[in-house]
């Protein structure tokens, strides 16, 4: 059997891992590559709107699938998508980001070509989109067996994207060597522990939770990135801790579990009660790595006290003035959830479904709008959350059993959830996929609604039309032309997009919303629905919250 080139060979080793997609931009010097996945079994190609969708788009697919190929060619279209990768790095997502490189051939001879700056520096890029990741390799055919090994050792390894160039010539060439054969994501050990250290890792958390008097749990969002919130959840359901997420950690956790506290994020918790809880604990047991930004926090009005903190990172855990290094989180959880002993007669806090309000013609607003999506929801769906002002109200909803959420709050790039919600369409093998965005956002990635309908994905969207940047009100004041929006008829765009089989709408009223939510849960297909918001909601938030956060003031004397 021949030997596969060095394109088809990166292609077919990354799809043994389950990614069975890879987004892009076609380019001359990535042709090697995007001709390699029209042969490589298994993997099909998702050819988006703008090498930037197509990051968010790999995005998205890799925190259901565990990991995204991405391709674009070198310098415009690698800087293109970079702000994307950047946003997996913030976030935690192995996206392998292949970049096809002009010809050695064109390098020796120190020729000029497009895409450059009218000089030979031909690597000059690899710097900038490499900042994006944990790992660079510039493939050969000698080199590419070896070199895929360490790449995906370490993107996985360190759940970071990986940069992979590889020139048009290199990537029609045959491999040399022998090709390995890999397993999938699911069966690859991605660290390994250090026994002593782990046993005295184990046994010092146990130690603690065992002397803690009122003990709670915060997980987020790494579980998730190393495939381990299974484990996450039999500790917490063995243990009978409370615990509690923070916005950057929405989803993560099934919400319907008795020892789910709510949302913990300051003044903008998702009830007293569970502010109350973590903050009069006299043990956090950190699962994962918590995040102290400001949209965790409400504006730093809440950050737990180190000395309260036992945290569990993805290879080390700090109990105190104790450090453990070399110890995998899946083997933490894993001996955490076998040895740990039920805690009895634990301070659970019970958390509701937002209210129902509003009827009949009442003017739509937030208030009505969320508490009938959360009713819509249903065990095995995901819910893509744009950064804006729907994240704050998505965050504090409690979802049904078996939902899932994915949000981008921590890097927080808007216009990410339009493409970021195809990608996660395209990894999910059941359930739906509902996407909330404001107009605001939904407006920087709207076209790639064409590449939805070409690929007949099947989300639920719903754009919150408020005719403006809703979220910069709210963190400066009412009033700025610089807020305004263009006047889009949103529910218009499906069908100027090309999607087929779309249902549509625009809702105006209570009614009319209700209407349209019986139609989404009767009809087996792609739904866009535009939401009319008072744009009054908007307010600003009170001068002292908005200081606390950007720190603007010229801080008192004394």
């Amino acid at each position: 059997m021949a030997q596969p080139t060095v394109a088809q060979y990166t292609l077919a080793r990354l799809a043994q891992l389950g990614i069975d997609r890879i987004f892009g931009v076609p380019g001359d010097y990535a042709f090697a590559v995007d001709d390699a996945a029209e042969k490589v079994p298994g993997l099909s190609w998702v050819g988006c709107a703008n090498e930037l969708n197509a990051a968010y788009a790999a995005d998205g697919y890799a925190r259901v699938r565990g990991a995204a190929i991405l391709s674009t060619t070198y310098g415009v279209g690698e800087l293109s998508a970079l702000n994307g990768v950047m946003g997996s790095r913030a976030h935690r997502l192995p996206v392998f980001h292949l970049v096809g490189m002009p010809s050695q051939r064109i390098q020796h001879l120190g020729l000029l070509t497009h895409h450059n700056l009218g000089d030979t520096v031909y690597d000059r890029f690899q710097p900038l989109s490499g900042a994006a990741c944990c790992v660079i390799a510039n493939l050969t055919p000698d080199n590419c067996i070896d070199e895929m090994e360490r790449v995906i050792r370490e993107a996985l390894r360190q759940s970071l994207p990986a940069y992979i160039a590889i020139s048009q010539v290199n990537g029609n060439m045959p491999v040399v060597g022998t090709p390995v054969e890999g397993k999938k994501l699911s069966a690859v050990k991605r660290q390994g522990s250090v026994p002593t250290e782990l046993e005295a890792a184990v046994a010092t958390i146990l130690s603690r939770i065992a002397a803690a008097r009122n003990p709670v749990a915060i997980v987020t969002h790494l579980v998730a990135r190393y495939g381990v919130a299974a484990r996450a959840t039999e500790f917490v359901k063995r243990s009978n801790l409370p615990f509690a997420l923070m916005p950057n950690d929405k989803g993560t956790m099934d919400e319907s579990l008795p020892q789910y506290m709510g949302l913990y994020s300051g003044i903008w918790s998702s009830s007293p009660a569970v502010c109350e809880a973590v903050e009069a604990a006299d043990l956090i047991v950190d699962v994962g790595g918590l995040l102290t930004h400001e949209l965790n926090t409400g504006m730093w009005t809440s950050v737990p006290k180190q000395e309260r903190i036992l945290s569990i990172q993805d290879n080390w855990v700090r109990a105190g003035d104790k450090v453990f290094l070399n110890v995998a989180i899946e083997d933490v959880l894993a001996a955490l959830a076998a040895r740990v002993p039920t805690r009895e007669g634990a301070n659970l806090v019970k958390v509701e479904q937002l209210p129902v309000v509003g009827t009949g013609a009442d003017t739509l607003s937030s208030d009505a709008f969320y508490p009938r999506l959360q009713r819509a929801l249903r065990q095995g769906d995901s819910l893509v959350i744009e950064t804006g002002t729907c994240m704050t109200r998505l965050n504090r909803m409690l979802l049904p059993a078996g939902v899932s959420a994915e949000g981008q709050g921590l890097w927080g790039s808007i216009g990410w959830a339009t493409p970021a919600c195809m990608g996660v369409e395209m990894a999910k093998t059941s359930g739906r996929t509902w996407m909330v965005t404001g107009d605001g956002s939904h407006q920087l990635t709207l076209n790639e609604l064409a590449v939805m309908g070409r690929y007949k994905t099947k989300p639920v969207i719903f754009v919150l039309n408020n005719g403006l940047y809703g979220v910069e009100d709210v963190i400066s004041e009412r009033g700025h032309p610089y807020d305004d929006l263009a006047k889009v008829n949103y529910h218009l765009l499906p069908q100027a997009f090309g999607c087929e089989g779309w249902l549509t709408a625009k809702v105006t009223t209570v009614a009319e919303l209700d209407n349209a939510l019986d139609r989404i849960e009767a009809h087996d297909g792609a739904a866009y629905i535009e939401v009319m918001i008072p744009g009054e909601e908007s307010q600003p938030l009170p001068e002292s919250i908005i200081d606390r956060a950007y720190k603007l003031r010229t801080p008192s004397a004394g």
